[in-house]
């Protein structure tokens, strides 16, 4: 499960050392430890990272499968972690250790910065193949983080990206050696920690109102 731990300024969230696919626990978790980083006082930043083969493989789809009655509000709890990021009152980095898909992709586009890195590991939108639509809000997510032409190409491709190859469409920042990923985006989140506050998160919601809209939306979900 998602540990939350602090470095001076930098706390640094832990999703894991497997899939760590979006179960509703591991959700609620996560909510958790924004909490702590958001009532938290003074300078600080956010580092999502992970341990081992993945950063995570996104929703939890046999948990989804499982729970048919629940689908609605499964998918609310994630646009709402989804919105919760975008919009928190501190600079976010992703640590992309590992293969990072599908909802984890979307997950990390809602950070300010990526690191991934560079010789293994993949960055991947599989909907297309594996059959699941993007919400309007997801797909309001992803249109407002990457370029047209690299949103429709791994949108509709499904492509995987390696770390040299992300960082070339736009769609992380730096790619690097795997003992870097994580000091890296440290060193990142540390040099926006004194931007924390309410100043930031006006900007945030200003700057992505229609994206935050989307995936507040209820009324749509899977259309």
């Amino acid at each position: 499960m998602p540990v939350l731990d602090r470095q001076d300024d930098v706390f640094i969230l832990d999703l894991g050392d497997g899939e760590n696919r979006f179960h509703p626990d591991w959700i609620a978790a996560v909510d958790a430890a924004l909490d702590e980083v958001e009532k938290a006082d003074g300078p600080r930043a956010l580092v999502t990272a992970a341990t081992g083969k993945f950063y995570s493989t996104g929703l939890d789809l046999d948990w989804y499968f499982a729970h048919p009655d629940q689908h609605q509000d499964y998918v609310i709890s994630v646009h709402a972690l989804f919105a919760r990021l975008l919009s928190l009152p501190v600079a976010t980095v992703a640590a992309l250790q590992g293969h990072t898909f599908a909802a984890a992709a979307m997950f990390s586009l809602a950070h300010d910065f990526r690191v991934m890195r560079a010789d293994r590991g993949f960055w991947c939108l599989p909907e297309a193949s594996i059959n699941i639509p993007f919400t309007p809000g997801m797909s309001a997510l992803i249109q407002s983080r990457l370029t047209p032409q690299t949103a429709h190409e791994a949108m509709l491709t499904a492509r995987r990206y390696g770390g040299h190859e992300a960082v070339a469409a736009g769609i992380v920042d730096h790619a690097v050696d795997e003992n870097a990923v994580r000091t890296t985006a440290v060193e990142l989140a540390r040099a926006q920690a004194a931007k924390a506050g309410d100043t930031l998160a006006t900007i945030r919601t200003r700057m992505y109102a229609p994206v935050l809209a989307a995936l507040r939306d209820t009324t749509s979900l899977m259309g």
